[in-house]
């Protein structure tokens, strides 16, 4: 070998040697970029978890915020009102949402008298059908829910031709029991066969319209467990909640709802005539008229106004004068049904 051909070959030798040094130099920087874009990947999904939780924290405080508003507003309007500004205003339990600023937030509050809905516990069979009539549910639907809220109720493990026991239940995904036994919660009723979050919930967002038209209540809104009576409170009753009790139609009994906040002082006898029903109808034995005895007062409370808020609710049963009250159940975070 010459002495041009060793130096070749040498140079040969180097110039492999830094095509390999090279090669390793880009792994090395190819491999830090992947650790360094996983690691500022993962620092940016905790600086938004922990945004979040932020946000959900302060609108948990805004909410009970709303709550004890809610529950002073109406402690004040049981006792009479000291004043012009803590006067409860005209329809306090017609669902509606009453809001406030707060700090760099806001809270919205309503007061509901749950003797104004149909207690899930004590109702019949008959009652049932036509309450799912009246709001609609069809066949062969409508018997299959019917019977399955019975035998959800009721202490035995025999079901009713269209209802369903332990049976069922255990062959889902998750599998669970029958409940046999009364209802603790309305939400009890999503895990009932045949019920849907769309039948639950309504359609429509809280208030909205869908496609022009006002949005269907869901059975949240119609049913509860914590009505102190077998029978639904005319004075504080909503126009969804009377529609399916007897099936008059809607836009009759929204009527008869806007009038009934200036009639405050009338007996359940001169309200009926306005939903066209006599004092012998049949109908007059579902109905009370009363101070409301148990009620929920639901808050929501955000920081931004987007997204769902955070929202609490409390039962309380109204424990005699000077604005006294005993806490029945309180949901620390309650499903909020999307806004359109």
């Amino acid at each position: 070998m010459n002495r041009s051909d060793f130096f070749n070959q040498r140079g040969s030798r180097a110039g492999n040697q830094r095509g390999v040094a090279l090669i390793i130099v880009l792994w090395i920087f190819i491999f830090l970029f992947v650790v360094a874009f996983d690691f500022s990947a993962d620092v940016r999904e905790e600086a938004n978890a922990a945004h979040r939780f932020s946000e959900d924290t302060q609108g948990y405080y805004l909410a009970l915020a709303g709550f004890q508003r809610g529950l002073y507003e109406y402690a004040m309007n049981s006792q009479g009102g000291p004043s012009k500004e803590t006067e409860t205003p005209p329809g306090f339990f017609d669902l509606s949402w009453h809001e406030e600023k707060l700090g760099t937030g806001s809270f919205r509050v309503r007061l509901i008298d749950e003797g104004g809905k149909i207690n899930l516990n004590r109702v019949d069979e008959a009652t049932l059908h036509r309450i799912f009539t009246n709001i609609g549910v069809d066949e062969p639907r409508r018997s299959a829910l019917v019977d399955s809220i019975l035998d959800w109720i009721d202490p035995d493990n025999l079901h009713r031709i269209n209802g369903a026991e332990n049976d069922y239940y255990e062959s889902l995904s998750p599998p669970y029991a029958a409940k046999n036994g009364l209802f603790d919660s309305v939400e009890e009723l999503l895990w009932v066969k045949g019920m849907t979050e769309e039948l639950f919930f309504g359609s429509g967002g809280e208030g909205e319209a869908v496609g022009g038209e006002i949005r269907r209540p869901g059975l949240a809104e119609i049913f509860t467990v914590d009505s102190p009576v077998d029978r639904v409170n005319l004075r504080t009753a909503s126009a969804e909640v009377i529609h399916a009790l007897v099936g008059i139609p809607l836009e009759k009994v929204r009527t008869f709802v806007e009038a009934r906040k200036k009639f405050s002082d009338n007996t359940i006898g001169d309200m009926l005539p306005l939903l066209g029903i006599g004092a012998g109808d049949a109908a007059m034995r579902l109905f009370v008229f009363a101070n409301p005895a148990v009620i929920s007062v639901e808050a929501d409370g955000s920081t931004t106004g987007v997204g769902l808020p955070r929202r609490v609710k409390g039962v309380v049963r109204v424990a005699g004068g000077q604005g006294r009250f005993e806490m029945v159940r309180w949901i620390d975070r309650v499903s909020v049904p999307a806004r359109n």
